[in-house]
């Protein structure tokens, strides 16, 4: 194919595109004008349909505000129907039915809250008003109801079930004995126990859930200090009328100085029976003697525990998530009592000393030193601090009292002037006392040196033994005193012999050896031989001398007895009968009441006079059995002797040695 045709077929396939070109244009113009045509009649629709949407939005927008107002006015309604059903409860008041009134309270206060926020309500201020005009009424039937319950529950608690509360090793034995037995040591035994107390009933536990919600309540309502009030009145009351059914009283210091002793000391055993129950349960609320004084206060001082451990109980419940109120409470219920158990120690604390009181002071101080950490623990409160204090300034005050009726003690012993003269010799009552007395003091060895170490940090056990040597050393100096009251030598001799060795042999059967130590007890053993063979010379050396002839001639040549006349010998006979009959008559009725030291004495005498008397008769015997009368003069066998020896400080009287 030729150029010039291709040429041509190019010019005609671009004139058919052209010409496509051109339809199509024509094609999108009629179409934009059809569309354009469209959107006039869409414009001119939705100008024809806005009134009808407007119309629409507004029956919605009515309708959904007509369910609003519905629904406000059917909570309203039941809001007032709410409020008339609680109103008819609070009207009918309390009695019937408790737990439905407090509901109908909790319903008044959430309508009160409830048309308080809607005060676009016209009657929201009228029922507001008149809803708190009900709870005023509804708060004050609850006072009352409150009054009512405590008061209808809130009995004096009787001593026969405080006792039954108590573990049986508190509890007497038939024979009126405690149990655990007596003196100090029974503090050991208790620590070995486990002890299980059992807290009394003191209101019914169905009751304290209702006055836990009354009080709850009155709270809510603010009424906090009328039922503080309520509460501390009505407690306290029974709490006082429950001790004095157990014998708790209040007395003053003139008081305890009136009182005889056996009563003073009565009354001291119950207040640390009493302090020991007033405090040591109050554990078991958290957590789950006196020697000379019957073991019956024991039991009563565990009674008055329980009953403020049983109150501590019933403020934690009654008042559980009121914690200011709960303190309070039972600082204020509480008060009174511990205030009359404390006075009296501190009454006792502060009247005239004496050494008899030193027992019941230690006793006082143990228990007051025993029960710190649980006093901390019940009283720890700040409404309880000034019973803390009170707590820990009676303990200061018991331990001086005892430290200063110590060295009373001291000084009496050493001073005592009692004119009683033992007149056999014997152990004299000052000692046995002295003796006694130390031996219940190691009764309280532990009591003691917590004592020393309230006034000094050195070693108490050497502070114990130093006291005790000064008490023994005072007792020697005294009794050195009344020594000399005998106008017999040999009967002083005597007289201390015995007190030494009672002390001795007292001492090395009790605990107090271990605080004098070996070389105290030998020491004095070598004191009490001393006196006896001081009582050996002095009563019997002048007798021998008579069982002795200077000038005889004892050689072995030639007469033995040349040199002395039988006149001579018969007076050393008559006179050795005298003297020997007088010592018998006198030293028989004198009194060694330990039988072994009272063996040894007379076997030191007869193994010094009897061999002297049997050498003497045999020796000038003939020269008398050779004259007349023999009988006058030789009275006494040998035997004879040892058996008249044999009745020498058996305290005989002058009617039973002539028998």
């Amino acid at each position: 194919m030729g150029i010039p045709q291709a040429m041509g077929a190019l010019r005609e396939r671009a004139a058919f595109v052209k010409e496509s070109l051109h339809k199509s244009q024509t094609i999108t113009d009629n179409m934009v004008s059809i569309l354009g045509s469209f959107d006039h009649r869409l414009s001119a629709l939705e100008t024809a349909m806005r009134p009808t949407q407007i119309k629409t939005h507004s029956i919605r927008s009515a309708h959904d505000n007509i369910d609003k107002t519905l629904k406000a006015a059917e909570g309203i309604l039941a809001q007032f129907d709410q409020t008339r059903k609680a109103e008819a409860k609070i009207l009918r008041g309390p009695h019937e039915d408790l737990e439905s009134y407090l509901e109908a309270i909790d319903q008044l206060r959430a309508n009160v809250r409830f048309f308080s926020s809607k005060k676009s309500f016209k009657s929201s201020e009228g029922i507001v008003n008149h809803a708190n005009s009900l709870l005023a009424k509804a708060i004050s039937k609850l006072e009352e109801e409150f009054k009512h319950l405590l008061t209808n529950y809130s009995k004096p608690v009787e001593p026969d079930r405080l006792f039954d509360c108590l573990p049986n090793s508190l509890r007497p034995s038939a024979s009126g004995q405690q149990s655990e037995g007596g003196g100090k040591n029974h503090s050991e035994k208790k620590k070995m126990e486990t002890v299980t107390f059992t807290l009394p009933t003191l209101i019914p536990p169905r009751v304290i859930p209702l006055l836990h919600d009354l009080a709850h309540q009155m709270v809510q309502a603010g009424h906090q200090q009328q039922l503080f009030r309520i509460y501390r009145d009505t407690r306290a009351t029974a709490l006082e009328q429950s001790l004095r059914k157990l014998g708790v009283e209040r007395l003053s210091k003139d008081d305890v100085q009136k009182m005889q002793w056996e009563v003073l000391e009565a009354k001291i055993g119950n207040w640390i029976h009493y302090m020991r129950i007033a405090v040591r349960m109050s554990l078991i609320s958290f957590l789950i003697s006196s020697v000379l004084a019957p073991c019956i206060f024991l039991i009563v001082l565990e009674q008055v525990k329980l009953l403020i451990s049983g109150e501590k109980k019933i403020c934690d419940q009654v008042f559980d998530g009121v914690d200011s109120l709960r303190t309070q409470c039972f600082a204020e219920v509480t008060a009174s009592s511990v205030s009359m158990l404390l006075s009296f120690g501190e009454a006792i604390a502060k009247s005239k000393r004496s050494p008899e009181k030193l027992f019941v002071l230690l006793d006082m101080y143990e228990i007051m030193r025993e029960l710190q950490p649980e006093i901390e623990t019940l009283f720890e409160s700040k409404a309880c601090t000034e019973m803390r204090e009170a707590a820990m300034s009676l303990t200061k005050r018991l331990a001086q009292t005892a430290q200063e009726t110590f060295g009373d003690f001291e000084e009496a012993v050493e001073k005592d002037a009692t004119k009683t003269a033992v007149l056999d010799g014997t152990v004299h009552p000052l000692t046995s006392y002295v003796i006694n007395y130390v031996k219940f003091l190691y009764d309280y060895q532990s009591t003691l040196k917590q004592l020393f170490q309230e006034f000094d940090p050195n070693d108490p056990e050497s502070q114990l033994g130093s006291v005790t040597t000064r008490i023994m050393q005072a007792l020697q100096n005294n009794l050195d005193g009344k020594s000399k009251q005998y106008r017999d030598p040999a009967l002083t001799q005597l007289f201390l012999m015995n007190n030494i060795h009672y002390i001795v042999r007292s001492v090395r059967r009790s605990e107090a050896k271990d605080m004098l130590g070996d070389d105290w007890v030998q020491i004095h053993r070598r004191i009490v031989q001393q006196h006896a063979n001081q009582y050996k010379r002095i009563s019997w050396a002048k007798i021998l001398q008579c069982l002795t002839v200077q000038g005889a001639n004892s050689s072995g040549g030639g007469d033995s007895n040349s040199g002395v006349s039988r006149a001579m010998i018969k007076d050393r006979f008559k006179t050795f009968n005298i003297q020997f009959e007088e010592l018998h008559q006198r030293q028989s009725q004198w009194t060694v009441p330990d039988s072994e030291l009272r063996e040894s004495l007379r076997l030191a005498v007869a193994e010094v006079l009897l061999p002297a008397y049997r050498s003497f008769l045999k020796r000038f015997g003939p020269m008398i059995e050779n004259g007349k009368n023999p009988q006058k003069y030789i009275r006494y066998s040998p035997e004879n002797l040892e058996q008249m020896l044999g009745e020498f400080f058996e305290s005989k009287t002058w009617g039973e040695q002539k028998r």
